[in-house]
Order: structure tokens, then C-alpha cells, then sequence
């Protein structure tokens, strides 16, 4: 297993709400696929400016820590919907320190516990938020911007043999969502 999931400038991601988590984790069971992690805590600490002028640019800076995995990421989106970009850093608190010496602040800290699949090309994390509920993303990762609509086809086409429709769609990012519920 590698990490070739992750490479790439853009992200096809369909984010589907789950009524229950033990039954998409029971048809996950009987499909192909790969661990690459599960139950892990992730701590998100989402940075903007004063004045949120990034979230007026519709782009999103965020430093992520993972336990018990150790990883820890530096992630941009935007301003595209399908732009999103994430490096592996070994300092989180430095990076945070860094962010904040340039100016920017902690606008939010959001914590869920995420695992990581792959079915065939594609990731599937299924994400449990505290207060707001369980979810399962079904992405894919690529610098070939001509292929985000076929992927976005195929997801949905594996979302369906999950009994996921898009009555089930969730298109607010966590960060919204964490937001909304006054974080």
C-alpha cells in the first residue's frame, strides 16, 4: 500500500451522510479493499487571516494531527472546489507557530476519529463527528484536471454500492459544519 492516493493538486471527493455506520461498514466488508487506518483521532486547527480574508477567497489553510498514526499534514483548498493540496510535516506545533508569526489565527479546532480505506484508486474515509454525526467521503486525487468529471462519475457509480444516493450528499465541509454548530 502506498500513499499514491494522495498525490495530486486536486481532490474528487463525494461526501455522503450515513445513517448507519455499522451497515457501510459491513457492505465495506464484503468489497475488496485496503486498511490504511482506523479509528484515529485527527485534531484540525484551521488558520485564516484577520478579517477572514481566506475564507473570502474561498481557500482554507489547516495543520492536521493524527493519533495513533503520527501523521501530520499542512492542507490548502481552494479557491477551486477540486483544489486541494497537503504535504507531510514532522512539526505541528512549529508549523502552527509559523502560521501564527505570518499573521494568521486559529479560527477553529475541530477533532474526529477518521479510517482510511482503498477500494481500487479511490479512498473512502468514514469520519465520525462528535454532536454532528457519521460520514463517508469517497475521493480520489489527481493533477490531470481533465479527469475530475469521469472520477466524479465513478465515485458516485462506487457510492451506489454502498445504497448511497444523493439524498444523502453532504456538500458542507466539515469546516461548515464545526462552524455552524459554534465549534
Amino acid at each position: 500500500m502506498t500513499h499514491k492516493h494522495f498525490q495530486g493538486k486536486y481532490e474528487v471527493e463525494l461526501k455522503f451522510c450515513l445513517h448507519s455506520k455499522s451497515e457501510f461498514l459491513t457492505t465495506l466488508s464484503r468489497i475488496p479493499h485496503e486498511v490504511m487506518l482506523e479509528n484515529n483521532t485527527e485534531n484540525d486547527w484551521y488558520f485564516d487571516r484577520p478579517g477572514k480574508t481566506l475564507e473570502a477567497e474561498h481557500k482554507s489553510v489547516c495543520i492536521r494531527t493524527m493519533e495513533p498514526s503520527g501523521i501530520k499534514l499542512w492542507i490548502v483548498k481552494g479557491p477551486e472546489p477540486d483544489r486541494c493540496e497537503a504535504t507531510n510535516i514532522t512539526d505541528a506545533a512549529n508549523a502552527m507557530s509559523m502560521l501564527k508569526t505570518m499573521g494568521f489565527e486559529v479560527i477553529l479546532k475541530a477533532q474526529k476519529t477518521r479510517s482510511i480505506y482503498f477500494v481500487e484508486e479511490f479512498h473512502i474515509t468514514v469520519d465520525s463527528l462528535e454532536g454532528i454525526g457519521d460520514f463517508a467521503e469517497f475521493a480520489i486525487m489527481t493533477d490531470d484536471e481533465s479527469k475530475l468529471s469521469v472520477y466524479k462519475d465513478q465515485l458516485e457509480a462506487l457510492a451506489l454500492r454502498f445504497g448511497l444516493t444523493e439524498a444523502a450528499l453532504q456538500t458542507k465541509s466539515y469546516k461548515q459544519m464545526f462552524m455552524e454548530k459554534g465549534a
